[in-house]
């Protein structure tokens, strides 16, 4: 494998559409209150990937030296675990992605606000901060919070809550009641898959010492926690459609619903966590498709 294709790998691609999810329906809830700004949507998504991928690396990088990355892991091999990038060379590679990640904050800022709100630009900054070193302490150093099951509360709180209301803001300088319901949606799905992960590395995660909520739940009880979780996302979902209904296109999102339902019916079933790989992409895409439908029936009567 050459050196583009190692690294592109090690980027972990297929994690970044649910990343994006939420900057992607925050921009359609602005733009249906006519807030929407194209080079701030752009940016706003070119950092959202940035910082998918920075903890991306970061994570490669925590698990390899922590050796929770072992031939007992079940899901794709990692890169440091394949001995085919160093930890020496991963942990350059995340400096000169926090560069990357730290500019593209201060420019997305910097169009969202310009010079006439200094004081949002400045909350940003420190929300930006926040966003790098939470990207980066998800597995590296002793105190870890995805060793110590605190990965779900700040993937709901970053994937959902800062994303979809976060971007929201950019556009539109404010925050407006209409985006609660779906930053909690996307919220929860992307916590889903999260746990998805770890119910696929429980035995693995519960032996090098990971604590995760589904080390911490254990098998049968970490399955009904995901199932509550997705359900509730669904049932949140469907509320928003009732409550901002101006026509049956507000419930396109429906069909993002089936294969969810499908995944949940597996999951219900399944008695062995290496199934649960498979699902990772199905919840992941079925997010991105969702959160798509979802900004697309809201905004159908504007456009």
């Amino acid at each position: 494998m050459n050196d583009f294709k190692l690294w592109l790998s090690a980027f972990r691609l297929r994690t970044l559409p649910l990343s994006v999810s939420g900057i992607i329906l925050g921009g359609f809830l602005a733009f249906y209150n006519g807030f929407f700004d194209l080079l701030t949507f752009v940016l706003a998504i070119l950092t959202t990937v940035g910082l998918q991928i920075l903890s991306n690396l970061a994570n490669d990088y925590g698990d390899g030296v922590k050796g929770t990355d072992n031939e007992d892991r079940i899901g794709p091999e990692r890169a440091i675990q394949s001995g085919m990038i160093t930890p020496q060379q991963m942990f350059h590679a995340i400096r000169i992605n926090i560069l990357i990640v730290i500019t593209l904050i201060i420019s997305t800022i910097f169009i969202a606000f310009g010079i006439e709100y200094v004081e949002y630009s400045l909350i940003f900054l420190v929300l930006g901060g926040f966003a790098v070193y939470a990207a980066i302490k998800y597995t590296i150093g002793k105190t870890a919070y995805g060793y110590r099951a605190l990965g779900d509360l700040m993937v709901f709180i970053f994937f959902g809550l800062l994303s979809v209301i976060g971007s929201y803001f950019l556009f539109a300088k404010q925050v407006d009641h209409v985006v609660f319901l779906p930053a909690s949606v996307i919220g929860l799905l992307s916590v889903a898959v999260l746990n998805l992960n770890n119910m696929r590395d429980l035995t693995p995660d519960k032996v090098s010492g990971k604590i995760t909520v589904a080390v911490k739940l254990g098998w049968k009880k970490a399955r009904i926690y995901h199932v509550t979780i997705v359900s509730l996302a669904m049932i949140l979902g469907i509320l928003f459609g009732v409550l901002y209904y101006t026509s049956p296109i507000n419930f396109l999102f429906l069909f993002a619903y089936i294969p969810l339902i499908k995944h949940l019916i597996f999951v219900f079933r399944t008695d062995k966590p290496k199934q649960l790989d498979s699902q990772l992409k199905v919840v992941a895409l079925s997010t991105f498709v969702l959160a798509i439908l979802l900004g697309i029936g809201h905004i159908y009567n504007a456009i």
